[in-house]
């Protein structure tokens, strides 16, 4: 088993040869493009994808590599998988060659050898820069083809750093040099991915509001702000990739990914100090200043202000980098019940919101609108241990009185104002239990 990093970029398809001649400016080992061809295979009810993996066979000239890949973690397109490879004499499934602890039962499911099929494939050109950086020897790849199912089709235009040896922060800090260019831009969606989305029809892709916050059971302070913070990240890409994609929409859900950014920085300020977020919250004013004038879609997903704010949250979160300003009653406290600190604060976000919204506020509710939707942000990054359905149900008129507010509707205003101020709460310790 290996443990694959990398980062992946898309490139601006305009700039492929302004990329190329930088790149041939580092101090590297350089291997001219050769040609990649990948076929991933899948059950006919999704058994592997249902599973997180990934199986695929790889062929380079006359070599074939069958590959395996399993859960893993992927934060603003840095993907850190384990991944299974497998020499093959041709370009034939050997699943019997994988080691039984890749199986979710430590034994290869009866029957899935035969059940697995061509789904997808990709078809590229990939030419490599192995570079010294740091610690660290790092590819970089270059890939350009297009990835196909059935019929249909997508072109690739990719940079992929991948960690060959050394460190993950230094893989990240060639990225920064590599974002200065303008011509890349993070990219969370694999080829597989991709691949998969194809194969299952390719209809457009939908927005996605914010929804409550899923965590694991038992989990940390800590824990808690980082799953907060890449959900914030994924909403941010997800988005971004929409409205490159023509959905106009969609741009205002990528500044509302900002939001989310600031208001669990916000939520979490009593356990991590605000002097280990200052030089993060000033890049996201700088990006929110850019995508809030009139801007392109791709202009923006290009724009080094945006593409450095985006970059510098990923590092910020894969390396922990609140952690160097925490002192040991600070670690003690972030490392205390995720669930107490829920328990907590929900009851402090709706007293504020009982207290703003107590009485009609005749021409100045747009005034409140900042302070509404951090209080909703906040409690849908609290509210995941609870009953679902009543925690959506308890959100559902406050985020009608927001709707309503945005829309001007004054008679909806009101409705939404006195249901939502009706309706008990769902948490415990509420001062209503």
């Amino acid at each position: 088993m290996a443990q694959e990093i990398e980062l992946k970029f898309l490139v601006d398809e305009a700039g492929v040869d302004a990329l190329r001649q930088h790149l041939s400016t580092l101090k590297a080992e350089h291997t001219d493009a050769g040609k990649l061809l990948n076929i991933y295979y899948e059950t006919e009810d999704n058994w592997l994808r249902r599973h997180d993996m990934g199986l695929r066979i790889r062929g380079v000239g006359d070599r074939y590599e069958m590959t395996l890949k399993v859960a893993g973690r992927t934060v603003g397109g840095l993907h850190q998988r384990p991944e299974y490879n497998i020499d093959l004499d041709e370009p034939k499934l050997a699943l019997e060659k994988l080691p039984a602890e890749v199986w979710p039962n430590g034994e290869m499911p009866e029957g899935l050898a035969e059940q697995v099929q061509p789904l997808f494939s990709t078809d590229f050109l990939r030419e490599k820069w192995v570079v010294s950086h740091g610690k660290s020897q790092i590819e970089i790849a270059l890939d350009l083809g297009e990835v196909k199912a059935g019929d249909y089709q997508e072109p690739i235009c990719e940079l992929e750093l991948e960690l060959l040896s050394g460190e993950t922060a230094d893989v990240l800090a060639l990225a920064q040099q590599l974002n200065q260019t303008g011509l890349v831009r993070q990219g969370s969606l694999s080829k597989a991915a991709r691949g998969y989305h194809l194969a299952q029809g390719n209809e457009e892709r939908p927005i996605k509001p914010a929804e409550i916050m899923q965590i694991a059971p038992k989990s940390t302070i800590e824990q808690g702000l980082e799953a907060a913070l890449e959900k914030a990240l994924a909403h941010w890409q997800y988005h971004e990739e929409l409205w490159v994609r023509g959905n106009k929409k969609a741009k205002e859900e990528v500044l509302a990914a900002i939001g989310q950014i600031r208001h669990t920085l916000m939520l979490f300020g009593g356990v991590v100090p605000r002097k280990a977020s200052a030089a993060l919250r000033d890049l996201l004013t700088q990006a929110e200043e850019v995508l809030g004038g009139d801007i392109s879609a791709h202009d923006a997903a290009f724009n080094v202000a945006v593409t450095q704010a985006k970059l510098a949250f990923t590092e910020w979160l894969v390396t922990r980098g609140w952690q160097p300003f925490l002192d040991a009653k600070a670690q003690a406290k972030i490392s205390d019940s995720f669930k107490r600190f829920a328990d907590t604060h929900l009851s402090r976000q709706a007293a504020e919101l009982r207290t703003t919204f107590a009485y009609p506020l005749g021409d100045s509710y747009a005034d409140q609108l900042p302070r509404l939707t951090r209080d909703i942000t906040c409690v849908q990054l609290l509210a995941g241990y609870y009953n679902r359905a009543q925690a959506d149900a308890w959100l559902a008129n406050w985020l009608g009185l927001r709707h309503a507010i945005l829309t001007r509707q004054h008679i909806e205003i009101e409705h939404f104002r006195n249901e939502a101020l009706a309706v008990e709460p769902f948490w415990l310790h509420s001062g209503k239990r």
